[in-house]
């Protein structure tokens, strides 16, 4: 395998990635914009309308590999909760609530990608994501 160059993590919206959209991460490392772009919304065309994380290995000779990660915590939340976006003031004003096995459910999506040892560490993260976005969560 050739020399890591970079390393660009991005987010883009499943199975829409334009070079227009892509440009200024990946144009300054001289990566194939079209060819990523062709490979990406190929394996995401499925999550079209999700927010994807991606992480983009650039080899020194411009040739790419990427990683492909699971929705942000935020916007699982959201969808969890119906709701269009967070709280402004997340210690006074909530603006909806989540039971724990939501927040378990959250978690389990999530595990592979949060730095958690086991699942009661996840939920953990995943409920203190959902308190800083004031949303809150109910207790079983």
């Amino acid at each position: 395998m050739a020399e890591i160059k970079a390393k660009v993590k991005i987010q883009i919206p499943g199975g829409a990635a334009t070079p227009a959209s892509i440009g200024s991460a990946l144009g300054p490392h001289g990566v194939n914009m079209m060819d990523f772009c062709k490979q990406f919304n190929a394996q995401t065309a499925q999550r079209k309308g999700e927010t994807v994380p991606v992480v983009i290995t650039v080899f020194k000779n411009r040739t790419f590999e990427f990683i492909v990660k699971t929705p942000p915590t935020s916007e699982l939340i959201r969808k969890k909760a119906n709701l269009k976006k967070g709280s402004a003031r997340p210690h006074e004003v909530k603006v909806g609530k989540l039971t724990q096995k939501d927040v378990e459910e959250i978690a389990k999506i999530k595990f592979l990608d949060l730095n958690a040892v086991d699942l009661v560490a996840a939920t953990k993260i995943v409920a203190g994501t959902a308190r800083s976005m004031g949303v809150e969560v109910l207790e079983s």
